[in-house]
């Protein structure tokens, strides 16, 4: 597979994230998708390949544990409007690559 050991953190959201996130995962990564708690079980044909784990990203607590866990992915797929992740995702370099500064 093309992409064997490529590891995607992908956060659930509308159709483009989660179909980018299937294919990456079609050809060999690793995708862990982070689901909202109290989501709805319906089937989700994107899920194809994907490991998914529920996180309340509105709690410190669940934000925190995102962040750690991305240390551990090469990509993150987050579905949001342009500027409604800016702060997270700043946080999320910042947490990444500190090692580095």
């Amino acid at each position: 597979m093309a992409l064997r050991g490529v590891r995607v953190l992908e956060l659930a959201g509308l159709a483009p994230a989660p179909y980018c996130g299937m294919i990456l995962s079609d050809f060999g990564a690793t995708v862990v998708r982070i689901d909202r708690t109290g989501g709805s079980l319906d089937y989700d044909v994107t899920a194809r390949g994907k490991k998914s784990v529920a996180i309340n990203l509105k709690q410190s607590e669940g934000t925190n544990l995102v962040k750690k866990l991305s240390s551990k992915f090469d990509v993150l797929l987050e579905p949001y409007r342009p500027g409604f992740y800016v702060n997270f995702m700043k946080n999320f370099l910042l947490f990444k690559y500190s090692q580095f500064l």
